[in-house]
Parts: structure tokens; sequence; C-alpha cells
């Protein structure tokens, strides 16, 4: 038998999770902000959603998404990323109606799930920080997002990181450079990589996001896409390009980025990752753009759209390469130590109490000696420990110790009981370098 986690997946244990819940509070916190609601969706979908959004000829539908036929014979795949759920989500619920604000503004953090050899920062159950938003076409709100995906990194202290833009145009665009593109690589064929072979007449733009050495070579003097863009589509991307300037938000232009889902167009960007730690490389930590055309592809009306995903994970990993340490909640209030089987039920009470008054609580279950309790409060971190004998029993007291600064004092039980919050305050007021 094999009871070890499946290969591709991580388990999130204590003294890691706070970095993840910190993490997510923090997006959630800057969404807030931007007046952005959380969505959450199935973990699976009907195979349709995803290879019609997605684009049959794409890496994630031909070879990564876990799809299989459940018990009633439905092709069902395990969600391998957010926009194309959240779009059948936005179509089925009617989530266009009058009754709904416009733009409507959506984010999710939920777990993804892809086939592909597991490495740092990818795996098959990954996590990902998303938003999109539907309604409108102005090219402020492609800027908007990618300021606040901007501002999101800032907020976690990552300073090594640059915006990345371009533009795939409209359809028509898009149609005149394909044909472009194809010209120039039919006669490079052989020289290209297997898989841009394959690409080039499902999906040639692909061929571009290469990483095979052959395949660089070849596309670095290719036709550029923004040589392509028609009036409408020029017209979208100097908008955009005003807005960050305007914002003095830095940016570089990458003619060769495409992204890797067919449902883009316009707008596209990524955020690069170049923390010193990260072994000289750069990495893609968060990216997203326009896609104006999915919703009605779903069978929703015509209906412009803007979003992004990061993944978390990369996004840690990123964390420890500039050697940020993220805040952590693990903090103690109260520890109470009971001194004998006596005084285990008031210490009970104690302790419930204090809970009851909005202050976190401890205490030990063991029957181990004072000095025992106390190393374990020290450990939690307590900010207070409240100790019970069979004398404080006695005399309906309890001894409070301010651990920073060595400060005790005999309190009567009924203040703890009615009035902890005062207790809890006079007491810190004690505490070392304060």
């Amino acid at each position: 038998m094999n009871y070890q986690k499946p290969k591709g997946t991580n388990d999130l244990l204590p003294g890691e999770i706070e970095k993840w819940q910190f993490v997510e509070e923090t997006a959630r916190l800057l969404f807030a902000d931007y007046r952005f609601s959380e969505i959450r969706t199935p973990a699976f979908e009907y195979y349709e959603v995803i290879a019609r959004s997605v684009g049959d000829t794409t890496d994630i539908v031909s070879k990564e998404m876990y799809d299989f036929y459940d018990k009633g014979q439905r092709h069902i795949t395990l969600r391998p990323e957010g926009t194309a759920p959240i779009v059948r989500s936005y179509v089925e619920n009617k989530l266009y109606g009058p009754e709904y604000p416009k733009p409507y503004k959506l984010f999710y953090i939920e777990p993804m799930f892809r086939y592909e050899r597991p490495q740092a920062g990818r795996l098959r159950q990954f996590h990902q920080i998303g938003v999109e938003v539907f309604g409108t076409e102005n090219p402020a709100l492609d800027v908007e997002i990618m300021a606040m995906a901007m501002d999101f990194f800032a907020q976690l202290g990552i300073q090594h990181v640059k915006l990345v833009i371009n533009s795939l145009g409209d359809k028509e665009s898009r149609a005149n450079y394909r044909k472009a593109l194809i010209d120039y690589l039919e006669p490079l064929e052989d020289q290209l990589s297997y898989d841009s072979k394959r690409r080039l007449h499902e999906n040639p733009l692909r061929v571009l996001d290469s990483k095979e050495k052959e395949d660089q070579a070849i596309v670095a003097s290719a036709p550029k896409i923004l040589d392509y863009l028609n009036e409408v589509s020029l017209t979208h991307f100097n908008q955009v390009k005003k807005y960050l300037e305007a914002l003095e938000i830095p940016y570089e232009i990458d003619h060769t980025m495409v992204r890797g889902l067919d449902y883009y167009n316009h707008t596209i960007f990524e955020i690069m990752a170049a923390s010193p730690g990260f072994h000289g490389a750069q990495s893609t930590v968060c990216a997203g753009g326009r896609y104006d055309n999915l919703v009605e592809e779903l069978g929703g009306p015509a209906t412009p759209a803007f979003g992004f995903g990061m993944g978390i994970e990369r996004l840690l990993l990123t964390l420890d390469a500039e050697n940020i340490e993220l805040p952590t909640m693990d903090v103690l209030d109260a520890y109470v130590v009971s001194l004998s089987d006596a005084t285990d039920l008031e210490s009970l009470k104690l302790v419930q109490a204090i809970r009851g008054a909005g202050y976190s609580a401890n205490r030990d279950f063991l029957g181990r000696k004072a000095k025992a309790q106390f190393k374990s409060a020290a450990k939690e971190k307590a900010q207070l420990v409240l100790t019970m004998g069979e004398t404080e029993l006695a005399e309906e007291k309890v001894n409070v110790k301010e651990m920073s600064s060595g400060h005790e004092v005999t309190v009567p039980l009924e203040e703890i009981y009615e009035n902890f919050d005062d207790v809890f305050a006079t007491m810190l007021a004690f505490k070392k370098g304060e």
C-alpha cells in the first residue's frame, strides 16, 4: 500500500500555512479596496467548458488536463485554470443582469490541477489568486487591474518585479498577423522544434512563446504583432501605455509574449520576478489580459472582460528569494496554569471565559508540573500566564503574570470573569520597552 501524498502535491502544515493565510488575507483586503467580491466555483467542470474556452490546441487541453468520464459517462475535468469556470458561472447565473453592478468585479483563491512534471513553483495541484472583471472595454480598466496587481506585490514587500505588456489586437488584427507569421515560419519549418512544428498551423502564435533555443533564434526575426494592429487595436494599446505612464508605473513591451490561452485579445501582461535570490532568473508570478469574446462563446451576451491569475506557490518562492519574513499571528493572549486536580474545573472555566471575552487562550491537559506548563506558555508566546492553585481557588483569586516584564499581580476571579478587557490592558502596560 502507498500511504503517501500523490506526486506533485503538498501538505500545507502548521508553521507554513500561516504564510499562505497572510498572503490570502492581504489579497482579500486589497481587492475589497477595489470593490471586488469573492466567488468560488466547483473543483471540476464539464470538459467542454475548458476545451471551448482555453482552446483545443493549447498545452493545457492537449497535454495537462486531468479529465475523465464519471459513473454517468459525463466527460469531466478538474479545474486547470480560473477564468473559464468563472465565465461559465457568470453566464449560467446571469450575473450580467441589470440588478448587478457594471463593471462586475470578482476574485478567487482556489486550487487548480494540471498534469505536468513537478518542479519548484509548478505542481499538479497548485493554488491561484485571481481576478476577473466583466462589462467594460475601457483601457483604463486594463491599467487599473495591472496597477492593483503591482500594488499587491508592493504590500507584500516584493521589490524586484517588472511589468511586461503586449497587445494581441482584435480578431482582424490577429488574423492578419497569423497569416504573416505562418508565411514567415513555413520556409523554416524543418528548423523548428517538434512542438513548434505541431503548433505552426494549429496555433502559430504559440511558437513565439517557445523556450527551445532553435525556436527562439527563429522568432527573433519574426514579424511583430504590433506592426499588424489595426486602428482600433492600436488606439487601445496606446491608451494603455498612456495611462500606465500617467500612474508612473514602469513597463516594458515584449512583442513575443502571447500567453498560452486562446481567449486573449488586446492587452496582455506578465509581472516578472527577478529577485537576486531567484538564481538570477526571471519568473512570471502574475499574468493575464483582456478577453472580450469568451462570455459570448459560452452562451452569454457580448461582454468585454479582463483578468489575471497568480500562483501562490511561486509567489512564496519569490518572497523567500527576497528574504521577506511575513508576520504571523501566533501570539497567545493568555495561558492558564492549573496546579492540581482540584483546580482543573476552575481552570477550564477561566480559559473559556477569556475566549468568550474575545481573546486567545490555552491550558495544559496532560497534568504536567507547573514548570513544564510555564515552558509551554513561553513556547506558545503567551503574553499573560494565569496560575490557579488550591490557595487561589479558596480565596477566589488568580495570579496573573505579564511574561515580557515578569510583572505579577493577584486578581479576584470576579474581575477575570466580568472585565478581562481591563485586566489584559493593565497587565500589557508593563510590557518591556513600552
